[in-house]
Formats: structure tokens, sequence, C-alpha cells
């Protein structure tokens, strides 16, 4: 397995993430429990991939416990690059949701407990929060770094002048500054090109894409479905007829070359030099093993052009 630095950090991290979200009980028929998540967790350490994501409201927490049971199985705490989220509503209360000092506060506390483990290594708010001043929400995330819960912070799912402003806060309070952004990045959706891209490479913060597989539909000839894509929402975003060409030429591209077709995907996302580890959900073995072939994979510029062609501005999606 391949690593990397973290932004401009110290923090190495393994070039694929594990996406702990498929992991958790009480939700969609396709998410897995212990019993059935074990054998990937175990695979993902085989292969090296050190970097895991979850968040406390993937599945209403108990991705985290399964996160954390299964580092206990599998690896040892000081050997995994441990990341969690902060944003969405885990109860009604004052301090359920958002990032207020309450909530951040509140929320840390409660995603430890779950991951049974006394830090983080990588504390992320998942959404920008309109309702709460930014320089609130810096301080307090530096307070939980000053108090040794989290060791770095990050960011995901914003506009480009969103995530400036909290940067700015940060510098102008003597606050602790965000060192990565998780960012939704795939061949169907490139609008991070634009502007985020280019503020991330000028202050030195990493991207780690989230669905770079577009939840599957550029795994997979168009038209084909799964259990997954009948069942999860954030799928349909995907669905547009104009992405069609885009699918086609990755499965052109994947035949050619005799590889899978997320393999090639993947590929091309980890070309971009801003990107530091695309974050992988699997829910089957082979999910795993096709997303580290993508990391020997190089494109030429012919397959690269092809690949895209046929892209055309639209909404970012993701943002709430």
């Amino acid at each position: 397995m391949d690593h990397t630095y973290l932004g401009s950090t110290g923090l190495k991290v393994s070039r694929l993430a594990l996406g702990c979200m498929s992991f958790g009980t009480g939700g969609q028929q396709w998410m897995l429990d212990d019993e059935a998540a074990a054998p990937l967790f175990r695979q993902a350490v085989e292969l090296g991939i050190t970097f895991w994501d979850t968040a406390n409201v993937y599945s209403a927490g108990t991705s985290e416990e399964i996160t954390g049971r299964a580092i206990r199985a599998f690896t040892r705490r000081e050997d995994v690059v441990l990341a969690t989220k902060v944003y969405f509503p885990m109860h009604d209360g004052p301090g359920g949701s958002g990032l207020s000092r309450k909530a951040i506060m509140e929320q840390v506390d409660a995603s430890l407990t779950r991951l049974g483990t006394d830090y983080v290594d990588l504390y992320q708010i998942h959404r920008f929060d309109p309702t709460t001043p930014v320089e609130e929400t810096m301080e307090a995330l530096h307070d939980v770094v000053k108090a040794g819960k989290a060791r770095y912070l990050g960011a995901s799912s914003m506009w480009a002048w969103q995530f400036a402003s909290m940067q700015h806060a940060a510098d102008v309070g003597g606050w602790t500054r965000f060192v990565s952004m998780q960012d939704q990045y795939s061949l169907l959706q490139r609008e991070e090109e634009r502007e985020m891209f280019g503020l991330l490479a000028d202050q030195g913060v990493g991207s780690l894409p989230w669905s770079p597989l577009a939840r599957g539909l550029l795994t997979r000839p168009w038209g084909e479905t799964t259990v997954r894509s009948g069942s999860d929402p954030l799928h349909s975003r995907f669905d547009a007829d104009p992405n069609q060409p885009i699918v086609d030429a990755v499965r052109q591209v994947a035949e050619a070359r005799g590889v899978p077709m997320a393999q090639v995907a993947l590929a091309w996302v980890l070309r971009h030099p801003v990107v530091d580890a695309p974050i992988v959900g699997p829910t089957k073995e082979h999910h795993l093993t096709d997303a580290a072939a993508a990391l020997d994979l190089e494109l030429t510029d012919d397959e690269v052009a092809a690949l895209e062609e046929h892209y055309t501005p639209r909404q970012p999606t993701g943002f709430s």
C-alpha cells in the first residue's frame, strides 16, 4: 500500500481510506453488522489500508461502535489513523446537532465512547453550519485538539468561500486550522476543480474524496442496478442521462485494459495532485482489491481525455 502525508502535515496516511458508512445496524439492508463487516476490516489490515473514516451519524452511532471493536479485534489503535465527524442530528437536544460549542463538546465525547478510544486522529465537521458563528466553531474545535481528544481537524462538503472563512477565523484567533477537506469528487461530479481544489492546493490542505465511484455507478455498465442503488437516496443524483457517455467511456477504457471499471474510475481520481486518499466504502471483498489495484493503474493522456470529454457543468451536490 502506498502512503502519503495528509496535506502539509507530518501525518502519514494510506493512499486509500476505508469508509465505514456501510457498517452499522438498524439501517438499510446493505449495511453490515460486526460479523459481516469483519472480513472487510481484516482485508483492509492485510492490504495496508490504515486510514479509517466514520461519523457519529452513520447508523445512529453503530458504525463508530463497530469500527472501534474492529480496531481492537484486527489491529492496534496506534497502527490506525482514525477519523470521525460531527454535525448531523444525533438527538433533538441543543447539543445533538450542528457546530455550536455545546454540540462539539458533547458529540466528541460521545464518539470517543462509542469508538472505545481516548482520541481520534482526525476530527471533521461533516458540513458547514450557517447558524453558528465560525469563530465559535473554530475555537471549540481548537479546544478539542488542546484537550488531546483529536490530533488534527478536517472539514467536509461546503462552498470554497465557507471553508476559506473558517480557515481565516482560525488564523485570526490563533486556533487550529483544518488540514483536510472531505469532498465529493468523481468523473460524474468534478465541480470541486473550479474553486475548492485551487484553494486546497494554495493552503496545503489535502482532499479526501467521498463517493469517488459515484455510489457505484462508475463500476458497472449503464442501466445495471444493485440492492444498494435501489435503496440509497443519494444514488439518484447520478442517474441523469448526461452521465451515460461518461460511464460508457469508463467501460470502454476498462475493457481495453482488461480491468474492472472501478479501477479505471478510481485511478482517474487518484491522478489529481491535491487528492491524498479517496474514501472507499466496501460491502464486498473485491471492492477493496479493485481499489488497491487502482494505485498501480497509470492512465494515458488519451485515456484521460476520453474519460473527461463528456463532462458538463452541473450544480454541486452534497453540501447539506
